[in-house]
């Protein structure tokens, strides 16, 4: 296939690219920022550039689309511009260049109540939060585009929970730096069980779901999470970063009742006065505090996915990468 991938810049999206390339198929990327990726199709744009999206396009058989503005604090406009908007120039583009299959990479935040998710599916994204303007965006996004699906474009929409491994700046980067330099907290006991996904099995996922998806296929118009089906308590998957890192494991506890109170002063302060990735807010709060593990039989029954790698394997490669 010709697949044209926004987001390449991502560990994730960079690792889907570099997989279909590596299979035999041909990839276009469509990036801001300059991409250190070889074996793929260049094109400098963006995904707010309706234009830019319809030329990127042309000729291609399918989209994985992941480009998305990430973070905890911003204004709404920006997050609505780059994941609102630039999802429906995606789905435009998809459907006058004649594109049959589409990937979204969604986030299980879309689905995210406040309350433990126990051995449950992809429930439908829900709008009308107030503050969480990424998990926001991206529903508002992940429904329109499963709107879009039809008799001539197959759309699917993958929730990938928690994606981390070698050279993940994200979780990995921030539970690391912040045990480094003894700041490193945990809401509650640390008792909660989180799925989490090694990145391998993050980006065979969503190989796996540009292979499923068409018109009329089983998961055409449909949301999956996917995730390692390993459930571990937030301790012990804190600890194991850690353990890989060589870094100390000495978290400081702080009740799930006084770090909601805590994001909620967060929330307001913050951003008058920095512009960087808070701490806290009641969104992190209420995911480090409570339970999310999936029911993984949707993935494997209708993508024919699952994990090949563990998480234990996965701990140990990450050792590696810190101590090579």
């Amino acid at each position: 296939m010709k697949v044209l991938v926004t987001g390449a810049g991502s560990l994730l999206l960079g690792g889907v690219a570099t997989a279909l390339v590596a299979r035999g198929d041909e990839v276009v990327c469509l990036q801001r920022r300059p991409l250190a990726l070889d074996g793929v199709s260049k094109v400098s744009g963006d995904v707010r550039d309706a234009a830019a999206v319809l030329a990127a396009a042309q000729g291609c058989d399918a989209i994985v689309h992941g480009a998305a503005l990430v973070g905890v604090v911003g204004a709404w406009d920006d997050f609505r511009s780059v994941n609102v908007d630039g999802a429906a120039n995606v789905m435009s583009a998809a459907q006058a260049a004649g594109v049959s299959r589409l990937v979204y990479v969604s986030t299980p935040s879309v689905a995210h109540s406040g309350h433990s998710i126990v051995g449950e599916g992809a429930a439908p994204a829900v709008t009308g939060r107030r503050g969480a303007f990424y998990a926001e965006s991206k529903a508002i996004a992940e429904q329109a585009v499963l709107a879009a699906n039809s008799n001539s474009l197959g759309v699917v929409a993958i929730r990938p929970h928690l994606v981390w491994g070698p050279g993940d700046t994200q979780l990995v980067g921030r539970i690391v730096e912040r045990a480094r330099a003894g700041r490193l907290a945990m809401v509650g006991d640390g008792s909660a069980l989180i799925d989490s996904t090694y990145i391998d099995n993050a980006i065979s996922a969503h190989v796996a779901a540009l292979d499923a998806v068409r018109p009329g296929a089983a998961c055409a118009g449909r949301a999956y999470v996917v995730a390692n089906g390993e459930p571990r308590t937030v301790r012990e998957l804190m600890e194991g970063i850690c353990r890989a890192a060589g870094v100390p494991f000495q978290p400081r506890r702080v009740p799930v009742g006084l770090a909601l109170r805590a994001g909620a002063v967060v929330e307001r302060v913050w951003p008058r006065f920095r512009d960087d990735e808070p701490p806290i807010t009641r969104f992190i709060a209420e995911q480090l505090g409570t339970a999310h593990w999936f029911d993984p039989r949707p993935a494997r029954d209708d993508l024919h996915w699952t994990p090949q790698v563990s998480l234990d394997e996965g701990l140990a490669r990450l050792a590696a990468s810190f101590h090579p």
